[in-house]
């Protein structure tokens, strides 16, 4: 099977070039003021149950995703419990034909979530388990470390909170299921954190884009190994906007990332990993003196990274699969932190040498 993004990627190299960030548009409207946000402030992961026809919800797998009442609880320190009202439906593509469990959107009633971790929330994403058991569990814990990765890297990223969720049929015909998951911030509030909207176009031209933050972008995706993204397509990215028209791109969904490996992922994902990570920067030329700097905010955060993985541990992802991150994070910092690999992966690539 082919990948998705396959053609999206030749657009996507030839915009990854661009030298200026001026834009044609007009500045877009004024950008309301941020509440505050307590959910992805906070680091502790979340322990919550969700009450609703699981079975009803599985079934809808295409076009048509109608929204399911469910409840959602937790238990708060003091020790009493809060049920909100919410709705669910499913979400996704990829993982939505291909997993037992699948992705999933939770919209919130503003009215019940006003003194909670919830405040402020219309709906969120909620990345699930694809499948039952340890592995899979390993999986959502990897790739909600790549977004903490990015967070480190740059605050025109997406944040995550963690939970354990305990899934409850309202049917009681299946025995509840807790299992790892993580909530994805909303793209409108991330822009807004970011004093910027959202800038959902298609096609994005090479002088609208931002080249520090395109460069970062690729920089990272370089790291993990992953080519499931394009830019002009929108293809797991988002756009933001700032007041003067300039553009940046901001990736999500990494779960076919080669630092990750799922056995989901189409044969593209399992390559070698040079050969992944050199298709990354092919038409994607800079110089050295334009990559010194980007690699130098990775090299300043190395240890928080590996700190990350190896704290992880207490969460439940297993020693073999850290030390597997991070044999492949070396590789990483052995490649930029050696001119003559640089020349090879970054230059040479670039050219399809």
């Amino acid at each position: 099977m082919k990948r998705k993004c396959g053609a999206a990627l030749t657009a996507l190299v030839g915009v990854c070039v661009a030298t200026g960030a001026s834009a044609s548009q007009a500045p877009p409207d004024s950008i309301p003021a941020r509440a505050p946000d307590r959910l992805f402030e906070a680091t502790q992961p979340l322990d919550l149950t969700l009450k609703a026809d699981f079975g009803a919800i599985g079934k809808n797998r295409g076009n048509d995703k109608p929204n399911h009442p469910g409840v959602l609880s937790y238990a708060t320190p003091a020790g009493d419990t809060v049920a909100l009202d919410v709705q669910l439906h499913t979400r996704g593509h990829f993982r939505l034909e291909r997993c037992q469990y699948p992705p999933l959107k939770i919209v919130f009633n503003r009215e019940q979530t006003a003194h909670t971790p919830f405040a402020h929330q219309g709906s969120l994403k909620l990345a699930v388990q694809c499948r039952g058991g340890q592995t899979y569990a390993n999986y959502t814990l990897e790739e909600y470390l790549i977004y903490q990765i990015y967070n480190l890297l740059t605050d025109r990223s997406f944040r995550a909170r963690l939970t354990r969720v305990t899934y409850v049929d309202a049917t009681g015909k299946h025995a509840p299921e807790t299992r790892r998951a993580f909530f994805v911030e909303d793209d409108d509030r991330m822009a807004r954190r970011n004093d910027m909207q959202v800038f959902a176009r298609k096609g994005v031209s090479q002088d609208e884009l931002n080249f520090d933050q395109t460069g970062l972008a690729m920089v990272f995706q370089y790291m993990i190994g992953n080519t499931d993204f394009a830019v002009t397509a929108l293809h797991n990215i988002v756009l933001i906007r700032d007041s003067s028209g300039v553009v940046y791109p901001v990736p999500y969904d990494f779960d076919w990332s080669g630092v990750i490996w799922t056995p989901y992922a189409t044969p593209d994902s399992r390559l070698e990993i040079r050969t992944v990570r050199q298709r990354l920067f092919r038409g994607t030329c800079r110089s050295p003196q334009e990559l010194a700097p980007l690699f130098a905010r990775f090299n300043a955060r190395k240890d928080t990274i590996y700190a990350l993985y190896r704290g992880m541990s207490a969460e439940g992802l297993e020693a073999k699969r850290i030390e597997q991150a991070l044999d492949y994070y070396d590789e990483f910092f052995k490649t930029i932190n050696d001119p003559g690999r640089t020349r090879r992966e970054f230059m040479l690539a670039c050219r399809g040498g």
